[in-house]
């Protein structure tokens, strides 16, 4: 799982690894942050002859992280039963997009969440079908499938043996695969996708119901997460009229929302702001030119990883 010098500089280097691992375990950028934390505080806590035995800090690390993030996942499961309302993984901005739009310090602290490689395994959608994988399925198809770490060292992360690792990857592959989109489903290029969500942004601030209802599917879903801080839907929003309706609603209650188009977790998203603060986080998923699902993080403990946004 990585090798790397004993030295301090090998092992800070680990440190980007870590993060992205850890995110698209637990969906979850502080959770990420204080899990490499702490497996960075027990290596430290070695002796220095026990640290001098691993060949392989960075596997080491990996291993350790990985145990954490089980660990965290087990017991996430009953906080989230006493969630308020949805609970959905946190957004992630796209730190050079804010720079191009002049609204991120480069001189300001480091964020965890602008070492997080935007890529397929962090889309909204992906995340949430990880949301439905037991906490064994998850470490195992997120480390082999996305990372390519061999069942092998799996094994050491799970506690069990490599053919019974390859078997919870395996049931989570037909989790992820029962979730997408028929055969029969036109693919949508990200061009494609961000020209439907740049004409919802247009329709929404136009309270334009019929034009919203043209982009929605009618089956479309939409969630949202405010966790008991802010008010949202507690249930989701189940049709494209009633979505529509729904947006027009927001927008008739909240006078001086700005919108921007912005990319969400790697794919084209919109985020409202007001008086130059980020208020809501929206995700979607585009099939045949229509949304089918919508993702909306109200949270505002979630969208800290946003407060650069400009």
């Amino acid at each position: 799982m990585g090798t790397v010098g004993s030295g301090a500089e090998g092992i800070a280097g680990e440190r980007r690894q870590l993060i992205n691992v850890a995110y698209r375990l637990l969906g979850s950028v502080t959770e990420a942050e204080d899990a490499v934390q702490d497996a960075y505080a027990r290596w430290y806590g070695l002796p220095r002859s026990r640290q001098e035995e691993i060949l392989s800090p960075g596997a080491w690390l990996t291993t350790v992280t990985g145990r954490i993030c089980l660990d965290l996942l087990g017991s996430a499961r009953a906080r989230r039963e006493r969630y308020v309302g949805a609970w959905l993984p946190e957004p992630l901005p796209d730190r050079t997009e804010g720079e191009r739009a002049g609204g991120a310090d480069p001189t300001g602290p480091a964020d965890p969440a602008d070492q997080i490689v935007l890529d397929e395994s962090v889309a909204m959608a992906f995340l949430v079908v990880l949301e439905s994988m037991t906490p064994a399925e998850r470490v195992a198809f997120v480390l082999h499938d996305v990372f390519r770490y061999p069942f092998a060292e799996i094994a050491d992360v799970l506690g069990r043996t490599p053919a019974a690792c390859k078997q919870l990857a395996a049931s989570a592959r037909r989790r992820v695969s029962a979730t997408r989109a028929p055969a029969t489903v036109t693919a949508v290029s990200a061009t494609g996708r961000g020209d439907v969500v740049r004409h919802v942004k247009e329709a929404w601030e136009t309270k334009d119901i019929a034009a919203l209802v043209g982009l929605l599917d009618p089956a479309a879903v939409m969630t949202a997460d405010g966790g008991g801080m802010v008010g949202t839907a507690l249930r989701p929003v189940e049709g494209g009229v009633r979505i529509a309706r729904y947006m027009v609603a927001i927008a008739d209650k909240a006078p001086g929302l700005e919108l921007l188009e912005r990319s969400v977790n790697g794919m084209p998203g919109l985020v409202a702001r007001r008086a130059g603060v980020v208020m809501t986080v929206a995700s979607f998923e585009v099939s045949d030119g229509r949304v089918n699902r919508i993702w909306v993080v109200r949270n505002p403990e979630k969208l800290r990883p946003w407060a650069r946004e400009g």
